[in-house]
């Protein structure tokens, strides 16, 4: 099997003319993200960046995140994702904890005083990037040359952890490699002998800065498919590429699949198709259903998680046709060469089908097999081997795939001049699995708080799903007698507030 930094290298002997990457309904060639490639690297090694050099790229999808995937993973640097979803000072914040030695972003980026200015001052290189033009614009730090190693880095990205804030996580080049013959081992594929970018497009509907979206990428880079970039999900811009490029698998998370049934998208726009991947958040069985029902397409849903570097586990067609009657519900069975096991708090293996939280070995996960990974999932296996997640062991709120640490959103409230103190949980939504609503308590108990003007406040400092879908004013929060937010009061007061307003 081809591994992906050799796919990367054998990119230098596909003609310039071949299609790679669409792009707001434009092809771009082979040669022209190889032209703007050829900038990003020779701008790094001018500033000293060799191997295991960690760069920073303001992950947008766009065609110059895909070049600085090649500049960077090809010579063996590191990608530091940043997540332009972010306001500024987020992205800034993230980017001083993290010391990258180099950022990339857009022009865009460079001329808001708010992201440029710090960076500057904290003496972090950067450079502008925008078609094939790449330019250094802030910063003079010495670039540090960073001695081999035994396991080299391949990509840094955030991930939530299993309790607290989200986290930066490592993935190493051979964890990559193993998530790629994973794949390939499950699904019976790889780069195969098609012409370079001639074979089925890769469709990137979710943002690169997410594991499922750069996933997407590096596949793509590692098969040789011409790659077509959505940057931001839409129901009509997804199934018009799927109908234009007689799409056979494509993705869609949970969320986006209840959004295109909602929209009544005609059977014979997805016709091409022969299945769905699926595995951001839990997706329902009934959801999977009514999406079978509807448009005949089977539903494989995949488990997996940003420390492993892609999917461990899932359902094929010979599976969903032999299994899914018995077995819906399940997120599948691990992957060729992944072991799974439940354990209770004391790290005690559970028998089978008995609930607890889920440990991960594979080539994937940590130092690799040998090595169990603690999962946040609450989950069971049954007798045949199918992994079935049952629930969570902590308060993190998933919605549509992102997770959100409540208490990053409390601390956003609090920041509010108006604000005392405030709580956030996670309410069950149809559409995204989980939505954050906001209970908040006063300075002086004022019962008229702006809400508009509050979400506006927390648009600078959250990313946008984050930002609750409702934000509720109590005169005080709920408590306990070690004065923590009594939960079950306070969603007691919830469903006193909303069913007043029904009346």
């Amino acid at each position: 099997m081809t591994g992906i930094r050799e796919a990367l290298a054998l990119l230098w002997t596909v003609p310039d003319s071949a299609n790679m990457v669409q792009e707001n309904e434009v092809w771009r060639t082979w040669g022209e993200v190889r032209r703007s490639a050829e900038r990003i690297d020779e701008e790094l090694a001018r500033l000293g960046c060799g191997p295991r050099s960690r760069i920073g790229v303001v992950l947008s999808n766009r065609t110059e995140s895909v070049a600085a995937f090649v500049a960077i993973l090809g010579r063996s640097r590191v990608l530091l994702t940043l997540n332009p979803a972010q306001p500024a000072r987020r992205i800034v914040e993230d980017a001083l904890r993290a010391r990258p030695d180099v950022i990339l972003a857009a022009n865009e980026y460079w001329a808001d005083e708010e992201f440029a200015a710090p960076l500057a001052a904290a003496g972090i290189v950067g450079l502008a990037v925008d078609g094939p033009d790449a330019r250094h614009v802030v910063g003079d730090a010495p670039i540090q040359q960073r001695p081999d190693e035994e396991d080299p880095v391949a990509v840094e990205m955030f991930t939530s952890g299993t309790t607290g804030p989200p986290k930066r996580v490592p993935l190493t080049w051979r964890q990559l490699e193993a998530a790629l013959s994973a794949v390939h081992g499950h699904t019976g594929k790889g780069r195969g002998d098609h012409e370079p970018f001639t074979g089925p497009v890769a469709l990137i509907s979710l943002s690169m800065v997410h594991i499922g979206g750069l996933w997407g990428v590096i596949q793509a880079l590692s098969e040789a498919r011409p790659i077509v970039l959505m940057p931001r999900f839409t129901v009509e811009g997804w199934a018009d590429a799927v109908h234009r490029h007689r799409m056979i698998v494509a993705g869609l998370p949970p969320a986006a699949m209840r959004s295109v049934l909602d929209a009544g998208v005609p059977k014979e726009k997805l016709a091409s198709l022969r299945a769905i991947t699926a595995g951001t958040t839990f997706v329902s069985p009934e959801l999977a259903d009514e999406f079978t029902s509807r448009y005949g397409i089977p539903i494989m849903i995949m488990y997996g998680a940003t420390e492993f570097g892609g999917a461990v586990a899932g359902w094929t067609k010979p599976l969903i046709t032999q299994w899914w009657e018995h077995k819906r519900g399940s997120v599948g069975r691990p992957f060729p060469g992944v072991q799974m096991r439940t354990v209770d708090e004391t790290g005690t293996v559970l028998p089978e089908g008995s609930t607890g939280r889920l440990e991960v070995s594979s080539p994937q996960t940590g130092n690799g097999v040998g090595d169990w990974v603690r999962t946040s999932d609450l989950a069971h296996l049954d007798e045949d081997g199918f992994l079935y997640i049952d629930g969570r062991a902590d308060d993190a709120i998933v919605r549509g795939g992102f997770k959100i640490q409540p208490e990053i959103v409390c601390n956003a409230l609090r920041a509010h001049a108006a604000i005392l103190d405030a709580s956030v949980f996670g309410r069950p939504d149809d559409r995204l699995g989980q939505v954050p609503v906001a209970v908040v308590e006063t300075v002086g108990g004022a019962e008229n708080i702006d809400v508009d003007e509050l979400k506006s406040f927390l648009r600078t400092r959250l990313t946008a799903y984050e930002i609750p879908v409702e934000i509720h004013t109590v005169d005080a929060l709920p408590r306990s007698v070690s004065l923590k937010v009594d939960r079950r009061r306070l969603l007691e007061m919830v469903d006193e507030i909303e069913s007043s307003r029904a009346r």
